[in-house]
């Protein structure tokens, strides 16, 4: 069966996919990255993944893989297929690309973690059939991806749908960018859940214990859950300014709270548009499949467009 091998790669884990023509998960697989042994460990396991995957698919699907998508974290040169940065794996400039088309001898398609997950929920996902949309993922960190007739765009220089640095509280908590009062340092899974372990004294609980309490009524849950939503919709207006999104796609760990975020969030956008249209606000569908299904059609877009072999590289 025709299919690609799809890599979605985080901070520890590393989710694997081979993907049919068709959107299908012809087989899954995970592996840690091995980042306790340094960032040269991590490409290894990456490289050694997926050559495993290859040869699953050429025992087990009749063929090996037509092509290969990678979605990693940081700040991602997609054209020319290098991870310039990540902090949490210690990259500086790795030619992902290069060094996985040597591997496997197929063309490979480099792209950024959320952009990616953005590009499956726009084409597979709850994006389906808007021709703007707006991806954003509520995770450690926040980021975004603007989706535009099919594709996500990824800025000039790899920056773009960067909403986590959109500064929400001028002269706010410092953000390890260098800028203060970024929205994540607001409204990042993250961030809930260090203003709720300082609210009750307890540093073991988390985001999804102060969504928990919000539902039961809990005052101090109630208010470091709106003011969480409160700078989620600041942010997410500003986006909306800029871009004009038909839809606003919520996902990541924070998401996973439904109602409890949903219905504040959509009053709280609503009470701050004037002029601008309000784009629908829904939760991605995807859910930890997404990196992997977007790396599937970043292959498959791949093949549809390579012509010689330089392209590959």
């Amino acid at each position: 069966m025709r299919h690609v091998i799809a890599l979605d790669v985080g901070g520890t884990g590393m989710k694997a996919a081979l993907v049919g023509p068709d959107g299908e998960l012809l087989h899954r697989d995970r592996r840690a990255t091995g980042r306790d042994r340094g960032p040269d460990a991590v490409v290894t396991a990456i490289l050694d993944f997926a050559a495993e995957l290859q040869a699953y698919g050429a025992q087990h699907l009749g063929e090996p893989a037509s092509a290969a998508g990678l979605a990693v974290p940081g700040i991602v040169d997609e054209q020319a297929g290098t991870a310039v940065y990540s902090a949490n794996l210690g990259w500086r400039d790795v030619p992902l690309r290069t060094l996985l088309a040597d591997r496997l001898g197929i063309p490979v398609a480099l792209g950024h973690d959320v952009r990616t997950g953005g590009l499956a929920e726009g084409r597979l996902g709850a994006g389906r059939g808007a021709d703007r949309y707006f991806f954003v993922a509520l995770g450690t960190g926040i980021a975004g991806g603007f989706g535009l007739d099919g594709r996500v765009e990824p800025g000039a220089h790899g920056f773009a749908g960067e909403i986590g640095h959109v500064v929400v509280r001028p002269q706010g908590a410092p953000c390890p960018c260098g800028q203060r009062g970024c929205l994540e340092r607001y409204a990042s899974a993250a961030a809930v859940s260090e203003a709720w372990a300082k609210a009750v004294g307890d540093p073991a609980v988390d985001a999804a214990d102060c969504a928990k309490a919000v539902t039961s009524g809990d005052p101090n849950a109630v208010r470091v859950w709106g003011d969480a939503v409160a700078a989620l919709a600041d942010g997410l207006v500003t986006a909306l300014t800029l871009l004009d999104p038909r839809v606003l796609i919520i996902g990541g760990g924070l998401a996973e709270a439904g109602d409890a975020l949903f219905g504040p969030l959509r009053e709280a956008v609503e009470h701050r548009v004037t002029f601008q249209k309000l784009p629908t606000i829904v939760p991605a569908e995807l859910g930890d499949t997404a990196g992997c299904l977007g790396a599937g059609l970043l292959a498959q877009d791949l093949l549809k467009t390579t012509t010689t072999p330089e392209v590959t590289r």
